[in-house]
């Protein structure tokens, strides 16, 4: 059987029928070693992240609530809503602060409700329903509703959308959260008076509106409160930093009668972070936490009923907003751009819906996205969820404008089904390095709510798939699977198309990749490979955006912005190309996340007439911004001299060629690290080398080619990147001889 990430055809050219068959054995054999197909969820996920038809406001949804019979309350600061696909300003109807729809359809319901203020901006923060669904509970900053004067907070009768006249209770601030049971309404807020008593940020009401004498005064904002499953507790969070006098910051576990602390929670959560919200399942409760400045903390915690004690957080940052637990599952919506410290995505433009295993933090492959939108902006704000018609659904509310790419305001929705969204069409190069076979690579696909996906390999045109593996695969980790085809001869030109599909939905065919396969072994990636590459990007793949990697680690490059492919006549004579970057904004990164290299050589042909300069191959913390932590590169100054730099013995230390290198021609630029210190060789020969600096910056990051920081280097080029052709780019974890460079040198011009 072969591993899942490569396989090999079986034959030879002269045997056709013998050998077709054999490879359909192979590819049987090695889907069977590789697992399941995929199926169209990944569980423990059960929602798709195919964002369905929804009304939209012309402003921000800050609460939610959703019956059981399937109807969502939102409310916010908004005045219209306006039906899927109409533009702000177009078809809309008034809302003021508060709308109802029909969580199976996405459209307005006929509850129609008035949240306004004498002065200023009213707006709606909480809303949560009664046990039994009859009552709608609202808190925010308001006077009045449908007329009828209420503080801040009010009681709707759900059968007659109506207002109730018999719940009213003075409350001297915004409220923000909302909690009810069969009796008690608690709330948290603002506000240091509630009937025109003392009551600091949060307080207890019955179902009449009388004041109770749970106390549970804090000393900043009340943001949420959640009541355990048996209701004997209340968790709190929000900016506190004192409970009832006890140290106890964002958070704490009171009791549901008398508001008497609990459980404290003094360090727990850093100073400069908060609680924005909380929900709980039958074993566990969980936070959603926001920071601001330095050391914040802004992921998410779970926290054991029984024991209050934490059982997991992660430490994603960009801040938490809302979470939502469902059949395993808590979702979150934040502005997450960087959980490398978790061991997931590095800093990069922001994600703004995550889903989690409640026993794991561990981000799952669920990944609908909003943008930031209007208002602080951070995109989501509040989630609830409910069934109708036999479907799940979860609504999410918030700043955004758009959602999965599309125009789409302050409200979206998702369901359990079913999954329309195919995978990603697979980026697909065909390489013939070694005589008698065709390595076909492939960058394995994103979908947005599927992780396993199922690739099959087209030859030639045949409508039966010769290869079929399934494979694992994340935004941010998208690594090459390879297959060998061995039922190839010398001179024979083959096709190659790949599709991927989630088990219900399957991309289109890849274009075709061709490959005239080679009579003799090719000699530069030959020895290239046999000098132990850990890392050979040879960029002839023409219309992907990948870089297949040729050294058999299967280390693909990302790359962005579309450099130029098909560059010819490329650094090294034979069918290769090169791939031509503008200067500007393109550039490749490594797929992989590679620890900090203690020996390494870099190596890559480079042909330019720049006079900006700009970084031709380097090592960065970053992949999708400009590295904060960069060392281990080789880059070109404004007057063509090219320089190597480590970060070492706690400064930048660099090497320089004498010579200028922006000529147009082809240059081969090798530089290397390791016991005997710091060398850089152009064109085979030792240019500049320093023996003191045997160490480089431990960090882990990425290779990057192109482009990237260059803040605080010696000889800053204007350029951040490289405008020029870049070829046959290595990477080592040795630092080669000068016999080996020399030798590289000569194969690569010698055609």
């Amino acid at each position: 059987m072969m591993n899942p990430t490569t396989g090999h055809g079986r034959g030879r050219g002269r045997l056709r029928a013998a050998a077709a068959a054999l490879c359909l054995l192979a590819s049987a054999l090695s889907a069977a070693a590789s697992g399941s197909p995929a199926s169209a969820l990944t569980p423990p996920v059960s929602l798709t992240a195919d964002d369905l038809s929804t009304w939209q406001t012309n402003g921000i949804v800050w609460s939610m609530a959703a019956s059981a019979d399937g109807t969502v309350y939102a409310g916010g600061t908004f005045s219209t809503v306006r039906p899927p696909g109409a533009a702000a300003g177009t078809s809309e109807q008034p809302a003021v602060n508060f709308a109802a729809f029909d969580a199976a359809t996405g459209a307005p319901t006929g509850c129609s409700l008035s949240f306004t203020l004498s002065s200023g901006t009213a707006t709606v923060r909480s809303l949560v329903l009664s046990p039994d669904g009859s009552t709608l509970y609202a808190g925010g900053q308001f006077g009045s509703v449908n007329g009828v004067g209420v503080s801040n907070i009010a009681a709707v009768d759900t059968a007659t959308c109506t207002p109730r006249q018999d719940f009213k209770v003075a409350v001297s601030a915004t409220v923000r959260a909302l909690a009810v049971t069969d009796d008690t309404v608690y709330l948290g807020g603002d506000f240091n008076s509630v009937a025109g008593q003392t009551r600091n940020k949060f307080a207890a009401v019955t179902t009449d509106a009388q004041l109770k004498p749970f106390t549970a005064n804090t000393d900043e904002v009340g943001r949420a409160v959640e009541l355990t499953p048996d209701g004997q507790h209340l968790v709190i969070g929000g900016d506190f930093f004192t409970v009832n006098g006890t140290n106890s910051h964002a958070l704490a576990v009171v009791d549901a009668t008398t508001g008497a602390v609990t459980r404290s929670y003094p360090g727990f959560i850093p100073n400069t972070s908060t609680v924005q919200d909380l929900t709980s399942d039958a074993t566990q409760f969980y936070t959603a936490n926001e920071g601001t400045g330095g050391g914040v903390f802004d992921g998410r915690i779970a926290l054991d009923l029984g024991t209050f004690d934490q059982v997991w957080r992660d430490t994603c940052l960009g801040a938490t907003q809302a979470i939502l637990v469902h059949a395993g599952v808590l979702y979150s919506g934040s502005h997450a751009h960087d959980c490398a410290s978790m061991g997931e995505f590095p800093d990069q433009p922001r994600k703004h819906l995550l889903a989690q295993a409640v026993n794991d933090p561990k981000l799952l492959p669920w990944f609908p996205d909003t943008n930031d939108g209007i208002g602080e902006p951070v995109g989501p704000r509040v989630m609830a969820q409910t069934d109708k018609g036999g479907h799940h659904y979860l609504w999410v509310g918030g700043e955004f404008t758009t959602v999965n790419g599309s125009a789409q305001q302050g409200l979206t929705r998702f369901a359990d089904g079913p999954d329309t969204g195919a995978p990603w069409v697979p980026n697909v190069s065909a390489s013939t390095v070694r005589p008698g076979q065709v390595d076909v690579n492939w960058q394995t696909s994103f979908d947005t709510d599927d992780g396993d996906l199922t690739y099959r390999i087209y030859k030639d045109g045949a409508s039966t798939p010769v290869h079929t593996v399934t494979a694992s695969s994340v935004f941010w980790d998208r690594p090459q699977l390879t297959w060998t085809d061995l039922d190839v001869a010398a001179g024979e030109t083959h096709t190659y198309r790949i599709s991927a599909s989630d088990g219900t939905n399957t991309s289109a065919k890849s274009p075709a990749a061709t490959a005239v396969v080679a009579w003799g072994p090719e000699p530069y990636p030959t020895r290239v490979i046999a000098d132990g590459a850990s890392l050979y990007w040879r960029y002839d793949e023409g219309v992907s955006t990948f870089a297949a990697d040729s050294s058999g680690n299967l280390d693909n490059g990302f790359l962005r912005n579309a450099p130029a492919y098909r560059q010819t006549p490329a650094a090294v004579p034979g069918p290769s190309t090169a791939i031509g970057f503008n200067g500007t904004d393109e550039y490749a990164y490594s797929n992989r996340r590679h620890a900090q290299p203690t020996a390494f050589t870099l190596e890559t042909w480079i042909r330019t007439t720049t006079v900006r300069g700009g970084k031709i191959i380097g090592f960065g913390n970053l992949t999708m911004e400009n590295s904060g932590t960069f060392d281990k590169h080789v880059y070109m100054r404004n007057d063509g001299r090219l320089m190597f730099g480590v970060y070492s013995s706690g400064g930048r230390r660099t090497v320089a060629t004498s010579a200028a290198y922006n000529d147009g021609a082809w240059h081969h630029v090798v530089a290397t690290q390791g016991p005997q210190g710091m060398a850089l060789y152009v064109d085979g020969q030792l240019r500049a080398s320093n023996a003191l600096y045997t160490n480089n910056q431990a960090y882990a990051g990425y290779w990057r080619v192109g482009g990237d920081n260059l803040a605080n280097w010696p000889n800053r080029p204007t350029s951040n990147f490289f405008a020029g052709q870049i070829d046959e780019t290595a990477v080592y974890p040795t630092a080669l001889s000068a016999s080996q460079i020399a030798s590289h040198y000569t194969l690569g011009t010698a055609g």
